[in-house]
């Protein structure tokens, strides 16, 4: 089981003010972001007319991550904070921890292709529940950690202290500064009380925990570690006789030559001057730098740039699937693959970290 440092927990309970918790719903947008890069550069990694059982599973994961990304900086910006997105620490350090060392210090999160080994060991040791369903298969140990704690009870630490704190912690004139609209006015609402927030904060746990009787979060459609168990195992979750579940249903069929064979782990600096890679990959950079500074902006006063944001994302995808049929060097075999870094775009591209 994914763990994280106790001492943030320690920290959340100890909180005194509405201020107090702006550094922690910070890193929780941090980690919803966190995921995003890895998963999309493996959904990416699908060539088209390939794998498209396994391509919408990823995209449906990598929208829930936006809206729990939009719905942690929404509750920042009700209490009175303020998310910083278009700065260098905000993105991790790929291949390196996730954010608040979840995990520990030796679970290493790269950017990869696509691979069911990826998705065992790194996907779903990232969505495993604090009290997963049992299923019919094979599944992960979780070692006995007890110098950290679960992402559940980082969420659930959250929800005690707003509910302890009150409605007063919330301030009506951040309304219109929430970023709304993006996803359905059921799941992307304004956070404007303890009652508002703490059902945003359940639909960020149930989207990508299940409960602990039922891996779906809602009929039919499973939560992330369960939807990546369909991946790993190639059949859908379905019910069994006896009240269970079991990765037993339809197939969710692979094909390896169906993956671009895209370096792991690519770095600009990693490419050759004047090559078509290094064009490519910084590129790339830019627009997710862009994306980076619109999503700044629709968190700190222009929720509108929401739709700027949504635009630079179609981008992205154009451009790694052109990084992933560009050699990493002439003659190459593998092909290069999309730097996930900060970089500045306004006066051109830096290349400093």
């Amino acid at each position: 089981m994914i763990r994280l440092q106790r001492s943030i927990i320690h920290g959340i309970r100890a909180a005194k003010t509405a201020a107090d918790l702006h550094y922690y719903l910070q890193n929780a947008v941090e980690l919803e972001h966190a995921t995003i890069p890895p998963y999309l550069t493996a959904m990416f990694s699908l060539k088209a007319g390939y794998n498209e059982e396994i391509r919408q599973l990823i995209h449906s994961i990598v929208m829930q991550e936006m809206l729990h990304m939009c719905i942690a900086g929404n509750i920042l910006i009700s209490i009175g904070g303020h998310p910083q997105i278009n700065k260098p620490p905000f993105i991790p350090k790929y291949p390196g921890p996730l954010p608040m060392s979840i995990g520990g210090e030796g679970f290493i999160v790269g950017i990869e292709p696509f691979s069911k080994e990826l998705v065992f060991n790194t996907f779903m040791v990232i969505e495993e529940p604090e009290d997963p369903v049992p299923v019919e298969t094979p599944k992960l140990a979780a070692e006995d950690e007890p110098d950290y704690a679960t992402i559940g009870e980082f969420y659930d630490a959250i929800k005690k202290k707003i509910k302890e704190l009150g409605d007063g912690i919330f301030i009506p004139a951040t309304v219109p500064k929430q970023v709304l609209g993006w996803f359905s006015p059921e799941r992307l609402f304004p956070i404007t009380d303890v009652a508002s927030a703490l059902h945003a904060i359940n639909i960020i746990i149930v989207e990508g925990e299940g409960t602990s009787t039922n891996p779906n979060q809602s009929p039919g459609n499973p939560a992330h570690y369960y939807k990546f168990g369909e991946i790993y195992y190639g059949r859908r979750i379905v019910s069994t006789p006896d009240g269970g579940y079991a990765y037993a249903g339809a197939p969710v069929p692979y094909d390896e030559d169906g993956v671009y064979p895209m370096v792991s782990n690519p770095q600009d600096y990693d490419y050759q001057d004047n090559t078509q890679a290094k064009v490519r990959v910084e590129a790339f950079a830019y627009s997710y730098s862009s994306l980076l500074n619109a999503l700044h902006q629709a968190f700190n006063g222009e929720p509108k740039r929401i739709d700027t944001a949504i635009g630079l994302m179609y981008d992205l995808k154009v451009q790694a699937v052109s990084l992933m049929e560009t050699p990493v060097a002439p003659g190459s075999e593998q092909t290069a693959g999309p730097s996930y870094r900060y970089v500045n775009t306004q006066g051109g591209m830096d290349s400093s970290d």
